[in-house]
C-alpha cells in the first residue's frame, strides 16, 4: 500500500508506509535517569464550545493517555505548555486536570510532577503574581503531586529588574513542602517571557537563575531547561549544587544531554517524549544497562521529527504532537482545544507522519495509514 503526501511545494508525493511498528514493551524502572513526559490533553470533540469559551476536555481519553506513559516507566509532567497552558487551558481546567492526574498517578504508581503558574492574571502587582503562585502550589501539593514552578507571563510583564525575581521565587520556595523543579522556558516556547529573570541578555539571566538555586539549595530538586540552546543548557547543569538535577527542556538535543559527558548528565523532562514516550523508554534502560552507543542508535534517528515538530513557530509544536497521537491510537479524533489543530499546514502534518512512520512509533501502521488518508481526504486529497 502506498499514500500520496502533499510537499511544501504544493506537489504531491508516493510514500510507502511501514508495515510493523518498532517493538517496545514495558519493562522495569529506570535506574540512571529520571524521565518525565509533558503530557497532552485530549479534547472533547462533542462539546458544543465557542472561541474564548472554557476547554472542554475528555477526561477519560486523557486519563487513558497518562496510563500509558506510566506503563512504560515515564513520569509524568502535567499541565505543563504541552496540555496547552495559556493556550487554551485556563486554570480552573488545568487545577482540576491536575487533580484528576495526581489521583490516577495514586493509583497506578505512576510518578507526577506538576505545573504552577500565575495564569488566573492578566497582570497586577509582585503581590497578586505571589498570590497566585501560591494558589496553584496548594493545590498541587494538595493533590500530592511534586510541582514544577513554570515560568510566569505576568511577572515578566510586571517585574522591574532580576530583585523582582528574587523576591517571588524566593518567597515561593521558602514555603515549598518539598522540593520542586524550577522551570525557564524560552520565548521559543512563548514570546511572552521574553527578558525573563529580568534581563534579555542570556548570561546575566543564567546567573539570576543559578542565585535563586542556590540562595534554596535543600528546596530546589532540579531545573528544567527550555532554551533549545545545548552548550548553554551544559554550562548550566556544572554549576548546579551539589544534588540539584537539571531536566532537560532542549527537544533538538535530548540524546546528547541525556547521554551527557565525563562531568554530567541531564536528566528529561520533554514534550517530545509525549509521542516517543515507549521509544525513549526502551533506550533509556539501554542506557541504564551502561550501553550509550546503542541509547544514541536508538534516540539520535528521533532528532528529526522532534525537530520538524517544534520548528518556528515552536509554540504551535503541540499540534503534531495530537496528531501523532490520534494516529498511533490513543484518541478518537484530531480536534484540540481551542482549534489548535489547523495551527500546522497540511504539508507540515503530512512530513510529520511520514517521519513518525519511518521510525515505527505507530502500534497499528495500518490504522495510522488509513487516518491519515481521511485527514488528507477532508483536505481535497483524493485517495
Amino acid at each position: 500500500m502506498t499514500i500520496r503526501l502533499p510537499a511544501a511545494d504544493g506537489t504531491l508525493r508516493t510514500y510507502e508506509p511501514r508495515s510493523e511498528p518498532l517493538p517496545v514493551a514495558p519493562g522495569a524502572p529506570f535506574t540512571s535517569r529520571t524521565v518525565f513526559s509533558a503530557a497532552h490533553v485530549v479534547a472533547d470533540p462533542y462539546a458544543d464550545v465557542s472561541p474564548g469559551s472554557p476547554a472542554a476536555v475528555d477526561w477519560d481519553a486523557t486519563l487513558a493517555f497518562r496510563r500509558h506513559l506510566w506503563s512504560h516507566g515515564l513520569g509524568v509532567a502535567e499541565a505543563m505548555d504541552t496540555a496547552q497552558r495559556g493556550m487554551g487551558l485556563d486554570w480552573a481546567g488545568a487545577a482540576e486536570l491536575i487533580r484528576r492526574s495526581a489521583a490516577e498517578a495514586k493509583a497506578v504508581g505512576g510518578r507526577i510532577a506538576c505545573g504552577v503558574g500565575t495564569d488566573q492574571l492578566t497582570g497586577g502587582t509582585l503581590a497578586d503574581i505571589r498570590a497566585a503562585y501560591e494558589e496553584q502550589l496548594a493545590v498541587v501539593e494538595g493533590a500530592g503531586a511534586q510541582a514544577i514552578l513554570m515560568a510566569s507571563r505576568a511577572l515578566a510583564a510586571t517585574a522591574r529588574g532580576p530583585e523582582d525575581y528574587l523576591e517571588v521565587y524566593g518567597h515561593l520556595l521558602r514555603q515549598c513542602a518539598e522540593p520542586v523543579v524550577l522551570h525557564w522556558l524560552g520565548p521559543m516556547f512563548d514570546p511572552a517571557l521574553e527578558g525573563y529573570w529580568g534581563t534579555t541578555d542570556l548570561d546575566a539571566a543564567t546567573e539570576v537563575f543559578l542565585d535563586v538555586v542556590a540562595a534554596h539549595p535543600g528546596k530546589v530538586d532540579g531545573v528544567k531547561i527550555s532554551l533549545l540552546d545545548a552548550r548553554r543548557e551544559i554550562g548550566l547543569r556544572r554549576r548546579l549544587p551539589r544534588g540539584v538535577r537539571c531536566y532537560t527542556g532542549d527537544d533538538f538535543h535530548y540524546p546528547e544531554l541525556i547521554a551527557g559527558d565525563d562531568q554530567g548528565f541531564s536528566h528529561a523532562l520533554l514534550g517530545v517524549f509525549d509521542p516517543l514516550g515507549p521509544l525513549a523508554a526502551r533506550a533509556v534502560r539501554v542506557l541504564d544497562a551502561g550501553d550509550t552507543a546503542g541509547f544514541r542508535e536508538l534516540l539520535d534517528p528521533t532528532v528529526e521529527l522532534a525537530r520538524h515538530l517544534f520548528q518556528h513557530p515552536t509554540r504551535f509544536y503541540k499540534t503534531g504532537v495530537v496528531l501523532l497521537a490520534w494516529l498511533a491510537g490513543h484518541q478518537s479524533h484530531f480536534a484540540m482545544i481551542g482549534g489548535l489543530q489547523s495551527a500546522r499546514s497540511l504539508p507540515h502534518l503530512a512530513r510529520a507522519y511520514e517521519l513518525a512512520d519511518s521510525l515505527g512509533l505507530f502500534p497499528d501502521p495500518a490504522l495510522a495509514e488509513d487516518r491519515m488518508k481521511t485527514l488528507l481526504t477532508l483536505y481535497g486529497v483524493a485517495r
